[in-house]
């Protein structure tokens, strides 16, 4: 028998070489890791054909039959190995352009073959061009199944000979060798709970499957598996935390929140925003520590509720800080959190790399000694020379443009770890929100304040530019001010987008000074010119802004009304509904242009119709992800969390998720400390699970 833990190079037919290829192109180290390395999709074999039913158009085709003759033909890139195939029926050609030598050494003339892989036509012969060849003998004592699984390779495997069928050979070996060696995963009573086949016979029939039927069960075995394994361990350490990990109790109200909340705000806070703060209220006064994500659309009052939630901190006398990926947001936020607080009476203060060292000294003074109570920031609040006297609370926002490790780092700058509000304003598909934050409590801000109207958005092809310029002119006769965003700043020789630099160009001959103004926006400018270029535009001086993503978060213009996006079709879903969320900041109707060529892709189609459709953030994340897989999503490659699902698909499988989530929650209810003897293995599991990884739940 075959210990699974055994070195891949020791499988007959593998060998050094071979197992540093698998190495290195597909990270497969031992027979369990080829066990767990699954198949893409599965062919039926089922049938076995006859020569002369073969059509050339067919779809893959299983024959057998005996090799009559090799031939090589032609020259130098069209040299080619040829041999006839037959069987009672009639004959084809087998056809090889690589790997001729080890063909005639391996396939014998006159020996009974089975023969699979794709027909086509040359010089009216039907031929089959690299077909996977097994001798007939093998093939009836091999492990055959009527779905053959079909595994990704990479050019330097097949290279290599390790093309799919080679993988699935390697892979029938170890399930002949070490079947027995399979030791189940799960507890005898999820099993039977859920109805599950045992891990023994998913991985059988997940490579090797008999028929459709087997093949479902093997997949939901396996997709259940891994999904209950991250699920398990998020929520042991979300309960974990809400017994055991201590937080300040923030129980005084008074001041500062009770003044900004019933005397300085000229309107009401949204049912919506009002539910969130007194979710928030419950975790700060609990005696535990607040681990909060707070989902709100662009424009929905998230500011306005971390504000609030500080100012319960700073009530209580601790300091809070709030930190943002880039300069701009950061700047937005203490403009919109100075003007807030302005009566209010509070040290506020704004650190960034662009901030000189004389007022940062002033900075790290006051934070050593309690006087700064609110610091906004970017990057740099984490650095080692920020150190706070009583750092009570923590907002983090846009959240997943920060890496765990400098998330951390900011929360272990108090010996009592500070109450944290996560901010996005980018929804997060419900499957996504369970498997990445599953360990957070969510709070969810779903409507806009009063008064606003939604956004009206259009598609129009490039042709029809002389009337968005008119439309662009009307809007600015009214007074309106209008976004202008272009995806490259320079010209690209790959891409055939359209460019600011050129944009900039034509839109100063469509708007000439002085009847119009324009300021332009990028990142290759000096934070200095960027502050200055935004701040004309946001007191009303230019009529025009043209612009980067740069000003995709933090720009709060409630007068601009038009935002044109060109070569739209060159974004994401994600990033168009955060460009569209600049405008329709006031009470005025406002628009978003989709400006894009006539070639646009399937994929681009479908995102441009979307967004004309639909200003749902929810809906809008659930197709983003459908479109792009969750891997993009929310920078979750970058945020820790270690998304390498082998078989379950977050876009497809979310009803096995809330079982396996269902799962881990009754096993948690009855055991959670996993200390029961039938639960052993699921404390095998989670180890297994998490070496060598972050826990994700614990710093996030």
């Amino acid at each position: 028998m075959l210990d699974l833990k055994t070195d891949i190079k020791f499988l007959q037919g593998v060998g050094p070489k071979r197992a540093i290829l698998l190495n290195k192109e597909i990270e497969i180290f031992t027979l369990e890791d080829l066990l767990y390395y699954f198949p893409y999709k599965h062919i039926d074999k089922s049938k076995f054909y006859r020569i002369d039913e073969i059509e050339p158009d067919s779809a893959y085709i299983q024959v057998k039959g005996k090799i009559l003759s090799f031939e090589n033909v032609g020259k130098g890139k069209g040299q080619r190995l040829k041999a006839m195939f037959s069987d009672e029926t009639g004959e084809i050609e087998l056809v090889w352009f690589k790997g001729t030598k080890w063909i005639l050494d391996k396939y014998k003339i006159g020996k009974e073959y089975v023969v699979f892989g794709k027909p086509s036509v040359f010089n009216r012969i039907i031929n089959i061009i690299h077909p996977e060849i097994e001798e007939f003998e093998k093939f009836e004592a091999g492990i055959n199944a009527a779905l053959q699984a079909q595994y990704s390779t990479t050019e330097k495997l097949r290279e290599g000979f390790v093309n799919s069928k080679a993988i699935s050979k390697m892979i029938q070996s170890i399930l002949q060798k070490a079947y027995t060696e399979i030791s189940e995963t799960l507890p005898a009573y999820i099993i039977e709970r859920y109805k599950l086949i045992s891990l023994r016979e998913a991985l059988l029939n997940i490579h090797f499957p008999k028929n459709t039927e087997l093949l479902k069960k093997a997949q939901n075995r396996l997709k259940f598996e891994e999904l209950f394994y991250i699920q398990l361990n998020i929520l042991r350490y979300k309960q974990n935390r809400s017994q055991k990990v201590k937080g300040n109790i923030l129980h005084r109200e008074k001041d500062h929140y009770t003044a900004l909340l019933f005397k300085n705000l000229d309107f009401q806070l949204t049912k919506a925003q009002i539910k969130v703060l007194q979710e928030i209220r419950a975790d700060v006064i609990s005696g535990r520590q607040m681990n909060r994500l707070l989902q709100g659309d662009v424009g929905s009052g998230k500011t306005l509720v971390g504000l609030l939630s500080m100012l319960m901190a700073v009530d209580n006398g601790y300091q809070t800080a709030i930190m943002a990926p880039t300069e701009i947001l950061a700047n937005q936020h203490y403009e919109t959190i100075s003007e807030f607080t302005k009566t209010l009476g509070l040290n506020v203060k704004l650190l960034t790399g662009s901030t000189k060292k004389s007022v940062r000294n002033i900075i790290h003074e006051e934070l050593q000694n309690g006087i700064l109570q609110i610091l906004i920031g970017t990057h740099a609040l984490i650095e080692d020379t920020v150190v706070f006297k009583n750092l009570g609370m923590v907002i983090i926002d846009e959240q997943h443009r920060f890496g765990v490790a400098q998330r951390a780092k900011l929360w272990k700058k108090n010996n009592i770890p500070p109450h944290v509000l996560v901010m996005t304003a980018t929804p997060i598909p419900r499957t996504l929100s369970m498997t990445v934050y599953g360990d957070l409590d969510v709070s969810v801000i779903d409507e806009l304040p009063p008064g606003r109207k939604p956004v009206k958005t259009l598609h129009f092809y490039d042709s029809k530019r002389l009337r968005l310029f008119e439309f662009m002119r009307q809007e600015i006769a009214k007074g309106r001010q209008i976004y202008i965003v272009y995806p490259l700043i320079n010209e690209s020789e790959k891409l055939d987008y359209k460019f600011l630099e050129d944009g900039l160009e034509s839109i100063s001959r469509a708007f000439p000074s002085p009847k119009y103004a324009i300021s332009v926006v990028h990142g290759q400018m000096k934070p200095i010119e960027k502050d200055k270029a935004m701040q004309l535009f946001v007191s009303g001086k230019t009529h025009i802004m043209i612009a980067t993503t740069v000003i995709e978060v933090g720009v709060n213009v409630p007068n601009a009304s038009v935002m044109v996006i060109e070569s739209a079709e060159r974004f994401g879903l994600s990033q168009l509904h955060q460009l569209r969320g600049r405008v329709g900041r006031g009470a005025e109707q406002s628009y978003c242009i989709l400006m894009s060529s006539y070639k646009l892709s399937k994929d681009g189609m479908r995102r441009l119709e979307t967004m004309t459709q639909t200003n749902d953030g929810f809906e809008i994340a659930e197709i983003d992800m459908n479109l792009r897989g969750p891997g993009d999503l929310e920078g979750t490659q970058q945020s820790g969390f270690a998304f390498d699902l082998k078989i379950a698909k977050l876009t497809e499988d979310s009803q096995i998720m809330q079982y396996s989530r269902m799962a881990a929650e009754f096993v948690l209810d009855n055991d959670l400390g996993l200390s029961k003897p039938e639960n052993m293995l699921l404390v095998k599991g989670l180890r297994k699970l998490t070496s060598g990884k972050l826990n994700w739940g614990e710093i996030s």
